[in-house]
C-alpha cells in the first residue's frame, strides 16, 4: 500500500525556517519523482517542488531560493527545507510522488513538470510572531 506521511510542521516566526519530513512506504522514492505542494485555506494547490528520479531538482519560482527539496535513499523519504518563512507561506504542506495508486487520481502542478498520483495526509505550517 502506497503510503506518505508528513512531520515537522508546526508554528514559526516570520524570517524562520523549518524542515519538513515525509517517510514513503509501498515504493521506492528512488524509483519515482518526489515533491511538495501545499493549500492554504480558500485558496488552490500550489506545486513547490519536485526532485526527479535522475536527482534534477525544480521549484516554482515564487518560492525558488526560498527551499531545498531533497531525498534520503537509506530512509525512503523526502525533505522540503523552507527558510526565510513569509505571512503567506501559512498552510498544509504535502508531501506527494509521481508514484500512482489504484485511485487514479493525479495533480500536476502547472508550475512543475512533475505529475503527482499518491500525496499524503499534509502537515499544517503556522507562521506568526
Amino acid at each position: 500500500q502506497v503510503q506518505l506521511v508528513e512531520s515537522g510542521g508546526g508554528l514559526v516566526q516570520p524570517g524562520g525556517s523549518l524542515r519538513l519530513s515525509c517517510v514513503a512506504s509501498g515504493f521506492t522514492v528512488d524509483d519515482f519523482d518526489i515533491g511538495w505542494f501545499r493549500r492554504a485555506p480558500g485558496k488552490e494547490r500550489e506545486g513547490l517542488a519536485c526532485f526527479d528520479s535522475l536527482g534534477t531538482a525544480y521549484y516554482t519560482d515564487s518560492v525558488k531560493g526560498r527551499i531545498t527539496v531533497s531525498r534520503d535513499s537509506a530512509n525512503n523519504s523526502g525533505y522540503l527545507q523552507m527558510n526565510i518563512l513569509k505571512p503567506e507561506d501559512p498552510a498544509t504542506y504535502y508531501c506527494a510522488s509521481t508514484k500512482r495508486t489504484s485511485s487514479s487520481t493525479t495533480y500536476r502542478p502547472p508550475t512543475l513538470p512533475c505529475t503527482f498520483g499518491s500525496w499524503g495526509q499534509g502537515t499544517q505550517v503556522t507562521v506568526s510572531s
